[in-house]
């Protein structure tokens, strides 16, 4: 069992979820559709394409001035 990153954002009334470590993105109408719907998709992408290694994304956040 391996464990991956879903990252999600919302695009108007769907939620967008991607898995940076093997590209794959799936949507759904909620929050934990659109992860199971991205489970789903990652694990026939594995199938077809199995992993040697998995990397670890780092997640951090950064700031931008805002001009008006």
């Amino acid at each position: 069992m391996n464990t991956f990153t879903a990252v999600i954002h919302r695009e108007n009334d769907i939620y967008v979820a991607k898995c940076p470590e093997v590209g794959t993105a799936s949507q759904g109408n909620t929050f934990e559709e659109s992860v199971i719907n991205l489970q789903e998709a990652t694990e026939l992408y594995l199938e077809e394409f199995p992993l040697k290694q998995v990397y670890r994304p780092i997640l951090t956040t950064f700031e931008v001035p805002v001009h008006a």
